[in-house]
Formats: C-alpha cells, sequence, structure tokens
C-alpha cells in the first residue's frame, strides 16, 4: 500500500469510522484518538494488508481499541477510587514519604540517559511490548530488554 492509497482509504473510511466509535463509546475526543490509532496502525501495518479487505479490517480494529479503552478506564477509576481513599487516610508522615519517594522517582529518571528513559517509559508508561518498542525505536528487541533491565537497575539503586 502506498501513501496514495492509504490517503485514499483515510479520506474514504475516517469520518465514519469514527462516527461509529463515537456511538461506541459517546466520547468526542476518545472517537477521534480511537480512529487515529486505528489508522496509524494501519500505516505501520500496510505492506502486510490487502487494500481490497480493509473496511472489515478497520471496524475490527476499531471493535477491539473500543474494548481496550473500556478496559483502561476502568482500571483507572478503580485505581483512582483506591488512590482516593488511600489518601484519605494517609497520616502526614505516609504523606511525606510519599512526597519524598515520588522526588527520587522524578530525579532517577532524570539521571537516566535519554535512550533508557525513553525506552522505559514506553514500556511502563504507554505500555508498548519490546517489540513494539523496537519498531519506534528502530534498534533491536535485545537493546531494548538491556535498556529496560539497565532503567530497572538504576531505579532500584536509587529508591532503595
Amino acid at each position: 500500500m502506498d501513501k496514495q492509497s492509504f490517503k485514499h482509504i483515510f479520506d474514504d473510511y475516517f469520518d465514519p469510522l469514527r462516527n461509529y466509535i463515537y456511538y461506541r463509546c459517546s466520547d468526542e475526543e476518545a472517537a477521534s484518538d480511537i480512529a487515529q490509532d486505528v489508522f496509524m496502525r494501519i500505516w505501520e501495518k500496510r505492506d502486510q494488508l490487502d487494500a481490497f479487505r480493509i473496511k472489515p479490517l478497520l471496524y475490527k480494529m476499531a471493535n477491539d481499541m473500543i474494548i481496550s479503552h473500556y478496559r483502561k478506564q476502568t482500571v483507572q477509576l478503580n485505581f483512582e477510587k483506591d488512590v482516593y481513599t488511600e489518601e484519605e487516610s494517609l497520616s502526614p508522615q505516609d504523606d511525606m514519604q510519599f512526597s519524598e519517594l515520588k522526588k527520587r522517582y522524578a530525579s532517577a529518571l532524570s539521571d537516566m540517559s535519554e535512550g533508557l528513559r525513553e525506552t522505559f517509559l514506553m514500556s511502563r508508561n504507554d505500555e508498548l511490548k519490546y517489540y513494539e518498542i523496537a519498531e519506534r525505536l528502530d534498534i533491536s528487541v535485545k537493546t531494548v530488554e538491556k535498556r529496560i533491565s539497565a532503567a530497572l537497575k538504576l531505579l532500584k539503586e536509587k529508591l532503595s
């Protein structure tokens, strides 16, 4: 699939796909984000796809991403609920220790090299798999593993 055919697919299907997602999740911003993610993944895998059977694939990917979005949202809401109830019961000493831990974590992240920090945050914050990180950074999976290992070792030293 070349750029021109991808542009044609994007122009034809983006708005209907976004409307479908919006109908399912009732959140305009999330619908746009998910639709963009679908097309980003289509572009990343363009060499492996059949342009004639793209419409069912788009809707299948969108449906899967909607489910993922809801799962993440549920986990996040449960976490926020737990943190909120824990924050209410934190003693001043616990609050101070938590603040200190956050500072040491931020310091440890800033002490990491750019490659380590970028790889670590892609793994932990963006929840990307090692092979996805390797593709995005154009490095080997082994390099990703080594960087994550080094980042965790550095964090362990700094936070102990």
